[in-house]
């Protein structure tokens, strides 16, 4: 399976637009990180608190291990972790995942928790005397910390669901898009590649050229390596040989492709009927053409025929 960074998958300026958004009606400072732990948004709504902190080269370490520490919880866990930093505010990990792969987090928090209910056993991720001791020295920071915003804590578990299921469709949703930019160019391995047109390639060993042009004239039909052969008028193995030698890959993964390829073309320029496309192509059934079609471009006919750019485009 191909996998895609969050850098590449996402539209930055959308993202940041959107991260902006849901910091301003959730009241939660945000920040997008990668599976490096490097952030790939600028902060959303950082309280002048947490900005301070983070500004001191000393105290933004134990912040940065906090982070670190709070990504691989929730991955390991697969849900946001919901923890206290250093300071004892409440601060959230979200992981971003791609086909079961980590390749992310949604780091959102600085608030204080208020509870209507029972109190939860919550982790302190990392206790910092040295944290601690900078703000009792200091007033600036005393008062900004009283100006932290709080929220009551059973809204801080629907907002990370929220967040949760909101960003992993987006990204989803993006991946599939990135899937077929990066795929619908793909040629298929040969001399001169063939295109959906049917156009023959340009041959070395003209010997199989009447195999080729049966299965270019008969789109229709899934022409087995024996058939092709004995259109050749020679053996089964030396046709095999021969083929590989001339496209660097076997016949049968030379004509599933070129099936696909064809696939691709109509899906792009007609409004057939997947399963309808599957029977043009010789496939007997649709289930097991859309298995194929998923296993070579990374996504089903039908999302490919969704996000696919048109002709010429």
């Amino acid at each position: 399976m191909m996998h895609f960074n969050l850098d590449q998958i996402l539209n930055l300026k959308k993202w940041q637009d959107l991260q902006d958004s849901l910091a301003d009606v959730t009241q939660l400072a945000i920040i997008t990180i990668d599976y490096r732990g490097k952030p790939i948004s600028a902060h959303s709504k950082c309280t002048p608190f947490c900005q301070k902190i983070r500004d001191n080269a000393d105290l933004s370490k134990m912040c940065q291990k906090c982070d670190s520490r709070a990504g691989l919880e929730a991955v390991r866990y697969n849900r946001p972790y919901i923890y206290l930093c250093h300071y004892n505010i409440i601060d959230i990990a979200i992981p971003i995942t791609n086909d079961d792969k980590y390749i992310g987090a949604i780091m959102a928090g600085q608030i204080k928790p208020s509870f209507s209910g029972a109190i939860p056993d919550l982790e302190q991720i990392l206790y910092s005397p040295v944290s601690l001791q900078a703000l009792q020295e200091s007033q600036e920071l005393k008062h900004l910390y009283k100006e932290i915003p709080t929220l009551d804590y059973g809204l801080i578990l629907r907002i990370s669901d929220m967040l949760f299921k909101l960003c992993n469709y987006i990204v989803d949703e993006a991946t599939d898009k990135n899937l077929v930019v990066s795929t619908s160019t793909s040629p298929v391995p040969s001399r001169q590649s063939p295109s959906p047109d049917t156009s023959l390639p340009v041959l070395k060993d003209t010997k199989l050229l009447p195999a080729l042009e049966y299965i270019f004239s008969n789109t229709h039909l899934m022409v087995s390596l024996e058939k092709a052969s004995q259109l050749c008028h020679i053996s089964p193995g030396y046709f095999s040989r021969s083929f590989s030698k001339e496209f660097g890959v076997s016949y049968t993964v030379y004509t599933t492709k070129l099936k696909i390829e064809w696939a691709k073309e109509l899906l792009t320029r007609t409004d057939i009927p997947v399963t309808q496309i599957s029977e043009q192509l010789g496939f007997s059934d649709p289930g097991y053409f859309t298995k194929i079609f998923k296993k070579q471009e990374y996504l089903t006919p039908t999302l490919y025929r969704k996000y696919a750019p048109s002709p010429g485009a």
